[in-house]
């Protein structure tokens, strides 16, 4: 139930309105998001996740421009990111939506504005994840991603997400794996119909288990991206059970999120990158994080009462 509701409170317009004005909006989302600008993500970076160890995928939180201009603005803003993660030799690459590149404006504009951000980081030595939207987009963003990784130079620079709620995932995941695609596998945030998605968490999590064993075993680096302690202790037991070394994956999190496991998986020699979103337009995000965990709810409430 308080799935639904947050799902809910994340697609009003007018809430979203409110919060993203609002003086306690703001602080109440900032135990999740770095920050409004590219220098607070950049210092979350080194300061709070780089300096314990952990690598950083950062974020520009958006999504479905409206028009040419603002995907323009957006591909600029990803571009700076990726020159000053190089400048200030940081250990992080970039996350992104299609939609926040003008996917739904001009498609074609929007798969060139993306292979110039990847052909970039690659002549870096740097890498693009393509984040996973609601299912009318997870088709075309499985085939952009492909489509990308085939192009020359790209191979081994961009990424995808897949989400394990959906029945389709399975097939998505094998070939990636094929294609020697890296992928971040999550559970999903959106909510999606029965006749294409698993309604029970139980469900759920069973097929995340059968998905990560797949990636695991595939020898390409994958993401794990959970903080379900029983999905991390599932894919720990598999890695020592198929001798699989810590530094062949990696665990990710989200920013402001169980710190305390993220540097425990740390310290027992688990690879862990930190998922660090920054921008105006945090709203849907935060609501979305706490549909898939309510939990949180309660955790930002405390924190929005501390002096």
């Amino acid at each position: 139930m308080f799935r639904s509701i947050f799902i809910a409170l994340s697609e009003s317009k007018l809430l979203r309105a409110i919060a993203e004005r609002s003086r306690v909006g703001r602080r109440l989302s900032s135990r999740f998001v770095a920050g409004t600008t590219v220098e607070d993500a950049l210092t979350a970076t080194a300061t709070t996740t780089n300096s314990h160890a952990m690598s950083v995928s950062v974020d520009n939180l958006g999504e479905n421009v409206t028009n040419v201009e603002e995907a323009h603005h957006s591909a600029a803003l990803y571009r700076e990111m990726l020159d000053q993660i190089a400048a200030r030799k940081l250990n992080a690459n970039v996350s992104l939506k299609l939609t926040h590149m003008g996917l739904d404006v001009d498609e074609k504009l929007s798969r060139e504005i993306v292979s110039k951000l990847v052909q970039h980081a690659a002549n870096i030595d740097n890498f693009v994840r393509i984040d996973m939207e609601g299912s009318p987009y997870t088709e075309k963003t499985v085939q952009v991603v492909r489509e990308l990784h085939q192009r020359p130079g790209h191979a081994g620079h961009v990424g995808a997400v897949i989400q394990a709620y959906l029945f389709r995932s399975e097939r998505d995941v094998e070939t990636l794996c094929a294609e020697r695609i890296r992928v971040r596998l999550c559970k999903g945030a959106y909510k999606e119909p029965p006749e294409i998605a698993f309604q029970k968490k139980e469900d759920v999590d069973a097929n995340f288990v059968k998905l990560m064993k797949i990636l695991l075993e595939s020898g390409t680096y994958h993401g794990i991206a959970t903080h379900d302690p029983k999905m991390i202790d599932a894919t720990i037991a598999f890695a020592h059970n198929e001798r699989i070394a810590p530094d062949r994956f990696e665990f990710q999190m989200l920013y402001g999120i169980r710190r305390d496991l993220q540097e425990k998986l740390v310290r027992d020699g688990w690879r862990m990158r930190v998922y660090i979103p920054f921008g105006t337009e945090w709203y849907p995000y935060l609501m979305r994080r706490l549909a898939e965990r309510p939990a949180n709810a309660i955790f930002i409430l405390k924190n929005l009462l501390r002096r």
